[in-house]
């Protein structure tokens, strides 16, 4: 891991300018996206098997596109353990999207207008799921109750089926949290199949949900189409710790992030040299148990970072450079540091709150910003499948009142029928 000490403001402001040219996405994925993308617009389903045999080796004529019910009732009828599991976690992340839930609002002001704003769901979400290196039945749950939640009536979910197998935790997990219909689509593909429609895929609204490089480009260029959650990069984790935590517990959630992907990165800012070493060791005395050793290994000689600072004042200007995904304060009070972090998409509050129970069951989304986009966007919720709406009802005191002075603004803008428009209201 590489290790990096910021001792002042040059040296902080250095790393910022070297930290922020990273994250971007090479034209040259772009560039074969847009190929499929322009590939499934033009021949749909023959489009979408054709890249289904090439990537996942699954002929979509036999097999058929969608997933029947009968294979997603067999799954949940042998794993009873597990469906009572996922139904606990269901639980409490609806829980929480529900007290998240913004409300309707108005007011009449001084002149008798009501103004106000309304808040309706999207009609159909499409949700991506990934199906490559492990599968995520968490994902689901995160990505489909918000929407449930906040009242979208219909929801797909897209995902890759590499010659045919599928883990039984994701057909049960789209069971629970309620999505309607499960396709065999994985990759750009699909991502583009929601987006514009096919003779057997129903064109979506809104697309959610993590995956490669590819389906975060495809996302990307899709965009202003449809809606989407975010463009979401490789998983991340920064811990801030004084010293106070276990270094041994450090190293584990460090390595919880690490074993995602080799593209992940674990980041360590501590305030003690000492401390940094010792985690360090540890880290590599726990790689060894890892059944993801490898993944985690090349995450962290390429992707792992060791920062050493005077004190958590730097540490927190070095989170809000970095934006991280996931924020963990490994520290003694670290109430006392959380008015210093700007930016972070998740924040873990002291040393028993390690960031795999947000992951799965504390309640608050796991789907979050990453490579420093949570210096401008947010957590996933219920509110990311509203759309707000204002109101105005102007009464005819208001409208005598405000419309002279709106007429004038439109004057000044040279758009007369506007003006004109205000005028009649005014007319005896």
């Amino acid at each position: 891991m590489e290790k990096i000490r910021i001792n002042n403001i040059k040296e902080l402001t250095t790393f910022k300018e070297r930290w922020q040219k990273r994250n971007t996405i090479d034209h040259q994925i772009l560039n074969r996206v847009l190929e499929i993308i322009a590939h499934v617009k033009e021949k749909g389903d023959e489009a979408l098997k054709e890249y289904t045999w090439q990537f996942d080796r699954l002929d979509l004529s036999e097999v058929g596109m969608e997933i029947p019910p009968e294979e997603i009732n067999k799954a949940c009828k042998e794993n009873k353990e597990l469906v009572s599991l996922l139904e606990t976690a269901a639980l409490r992340i609806e829980e929480f999207h529900q007290k998240a839930m913004p409300r309707n609002w108005f007011f009449t002001d001084e002149y008798g207008n009501i103004l106000g704003q309304r808040f309706t769901a999207v009609d159909r979400v499409g949700v991506y799921c990934p199906g490559g290196k492990a599968a995520y039945p968490s994902s689901v749950l995160m990505n489909v109750i918000p929407a449930r939640v906040a009242g979208v009536e219909e929801i797909i979910m897209c995902v890759p089926t590499p010659q045919g197998k599928i883990s039984p935790a994701v057909l049960i997990a789209a069971r629970i949290a309620g999505v309607n219909r499960i396709f065999r689509l994985g990759g750009a593909q699909a991502i583009a199949a929601m987006a514009y429609g096919t003779e057997t895929m129903p064109k979506v609204d809104f697309i959610c949900g993590p995956g490669n490089i590819y389906v975060a480009a495809a996302k990307k260029l899709v965009f202003g189409d449809v809606g989407i959650d975010m463009v979401a990069g490789p998983s991340e984790i920064a811990i801030v710790a004084d010293g106070s935590a276990p270094a041994k517990w450090c190293a584990a959630d460090m390595l919880s992030q690490a074993e995602h992907d080799e593209m992940a990165s674990a980041l360590l800012i501590s305030t003690s040299l000492e401390y940094a070493g010792r985690v360090e060791e540890e880290v590599h005395k726990q790689l060894s148990d890892l059944s993801r050793r490898e993944i985690a290994k090349a995450s962290l000689e390429n992707h792992g970072k060791l920062f050493v600072v005077p004190n958590l004042e730097m540490a927190a200007q070095v989170v809000n450079i970095i934006a991280p995904e996931h924020l963990e304060l490994l520290v003694n009070d670290p109430f006392s540091l959380l008015d210093k972090i700007k930016h972070a998409g998740a924040i873990f509050l002291g040393a028993f709150s390690p960031e795999p129970i947000g992951d799965y069951i504390a309640g608050p989304n796991h789907t979050l910003p990453t490579a420093g986009t949570a210096r401008f966007s947010s957590v996933l919720s219920s509110e990311t499948f509203l759309k707000r709406t204002s109101l105005l009802g102007i009464s005819r005191q208001g409208c005598r009142i405000l419309g002279e002075k709106a007429i004038k603004l439109a004057q000044i803008e040279g758009l007369t029928a506007h003006a004109a428009s205000v005028k009649k209201r005014l007319e005896k």
